[in-house]
């Protein structure tokens, strides 16, 4: 499943970020620092490091906690990884798929917020590939695009402008790519019967067909 979540970060969120990032002498350095071995030959970009970088981590990861969205698709145990990366023209990365393990801990899923307005720059789409065809994403800035860490993907050349994004993974509770669309769909049916005011005994239900889902399936 991919997952298009919109409006994460309004206007105002967005340049702080911005702003933040480019707050110290040196903020970004080569982004091939920190890829695996293989995916070290196709990385061509840049990710902000040093405080800023740590305190807009840290900004970003309290803001996804918080939205019911994006925690309701995740089922997020622990955020194993987040970064800002820059890509100016000439930049890219190449066809590849994200480690599996981080620091020692299992990556279930990717996500990529955008920080920068899609007419700012030309190129720098997300592409994940999949066995129908691939995808081609670019976002407006402060949404988000969530998808299985298992796929290749790549982002494509940027010819004009900057490209400044959040990348991230998470180990989610529910291990299941399939397990975490079907608790992902009763999330948004209970949400739906709770707007339409349904019986109380319904929901009920509904509730404990959720939470035994998760005792069944969560990985603690």
């Amino acid at each position: 499943m991919i997952l298009y979540i919109h409006g994460v970060l309004d206007d105002a969120h967005v340049n702080a970020i911005s702003d933040k990032a480019r707050s110290e002498p040196d903020a970004f350095a080569d982004g091939r620092k920190t890829a695996g071995w293989h995916a070290k030959t196709v990385k061509n970009n840049e990710q902000a490091q040093g405080a800023a970088a740590q305190a807009v981590s840290e900004m970003v990861r309290k803001t996804l906690l918080a939205h019911p969205v994006f925690k309701a698709a995740a089922v997020p145990k622990q955020f194993v990884k987040i970064l800002l990366s820059r890509y100016q023209p000439g930049m890219a990365y190449g066809t590849h798929v994200d480690d599996a393990l981080m620091g020692g801990v299992r990556t279930d899923l990717s996500f990529t917020l955008f920080l920068a307005d899609p007419d700012s720059y030309d190129g720098g789409a997300l592409i994940v590939e999949g066995n129908e065809g691939d995808t081609e994403v670019k976002l407006p800035a402060g949404s988000l695009v969530l998808y299985p860490t298992t796929t290749l993907h790549r982002v494509e050349p940027v010819t004009r402008g900057e490209r400044l994004a959040i990348v991230g993974w998470v180990r989610s509770y529910v291990r299941s790519h399939e397990e975490r669309e079907i608790l992902f769909d009763l999330e948004n049916t209970i949400a739906a019967l709770r707007e339409a005011k349904a019986d109380r005994a319904i929901l009920d239900r509904l509730f404990k067909v959720r939470a035994n889902l998760i005792r069944k399936w969560a990985d603690d």
